[in-house]
């Protein structure tokens, strides 16, 4: 199989709510991923070195979320125009069923369609950012500095939230620097990071929570019925590891993987370690030990 590049894997879905971009690679049964937030960010950065080894079995569909610069913005909040667009993008390709796997935020929508679509979701696994913080303070260190980013979009600021997100600060290379300060600093990724993560921003969503009737969707996650995969980084600043104890405690059939020396970014971090974990999970059959 030729390696995946950015041109040969993209791809254009045309939905009542503007243009969804995604890329697939691989064939065999569906694996929909969806990447997290922040600046720059996208689903060819989160899991496109993950491509080769996931599409041996599946035919990845990495989805890019309206407001995040790549995918059409439909004029909603980022996070309240992901979750919607599962079920969209899933029509629109015909798919009834697919396995799921999600980074931070991504992660965070996927466990709410399997709560809300529990026939569309056969396999759940999440990257960090599931569940709510136990022990430690929250806002973890890595929302704070991004928040700060958002206030202020400064290299320094941009460079000092990525070393947040890994354990080895190694990764962060004057590559990657370059490449997420470009794509942080056009005007529609801005505007996301800004109204995910500016002050004002997260003040009136604390008071929209505050507010609202809904429990949150920690405190809904026994409704999960998909059998689930939490992996985390022992050493993540951006979720601590303490907020995986709700999920991994009150998910009905949940397995939980800690990496260790690895931060946010599993996947990335404990590239081949992650893969063999989630790979064995998924490909386990439905009720095995």
């Amino acid at each position: 199989m030729p390696e995946p590049t950015y041109e040969s894997t993209a791809r254009e879905l045309r939905t009542d709510r503007g243009v969804l971009r995604y890329h697939e690679f691989g064939a065999g049964p569906p694996l929909l991923l969806l990447h997290g937030s922040g600046p720059g960010v996208s689903g060819w950065q989160n899991f496109r070195g993950n491509l080769p080894a996931l599409a041996e079995h599946f035919r990845c569909l990495v989805l890019e979320f309206p407001g995040f610069g790549v995918s059409d913005a439909t004029g909603e909040h980022p996070m309240a125009a992901a979750a919607p667009a599962v079920p969209r993008f899933l029509d629109g390709l015909g798919l009834s069923r697919v396995d799921v796997i999600g980074n931070s935020m991504g992660g965070i929508v996927a466990t709410r369609t399997a709560i809300d679509f529990p026939e569309r979701i056969g396999a759940l696994v999440t990257v960090g950012g599931m569940g709510r913080n136990l022990f430690s303070p929250g806002p973890g260190e890595g929302i704070n500095l991004l928040t700060e980013f958002a206030e202020d979009p400064t290299r320094e600021r941009l460079v000092r939230w990525l070393n947040s997100m890994v354990h080895d600060r190694s990764l962060i290379t004057e590559e990657l620097v370059e490449q997420r300060w470009r794509l942080a600093t056009a005007p529609e990724s801005l505007a996301s990071a800004r109204a995910m993560y500016g002050r004002e921003a997260l003040a009136a969503r604390a008071a929209a929570a505050a507010a609202s009737g809904e429990p949150p969707t920690w405190a809904v996650l026994d409704r999960v019925r998909a059998r689930t995969l939490i992996t985390w980084g022992r050493d993540d600043r951006v979720s601590p590891l303490d907020m995986a104890i709700v999920p991994m405690r009150t998910i009905p059939d949940v397995e939980l993987h800690v990496f260790p020396d690895c931060g946010h970014w599993a996947m990335i971090e404990r590239k081949q370690a992650w893969e063999s974990a989630v790979l064995a999970f998924l490909t386990r059959p439905d009720g095995a030990a």
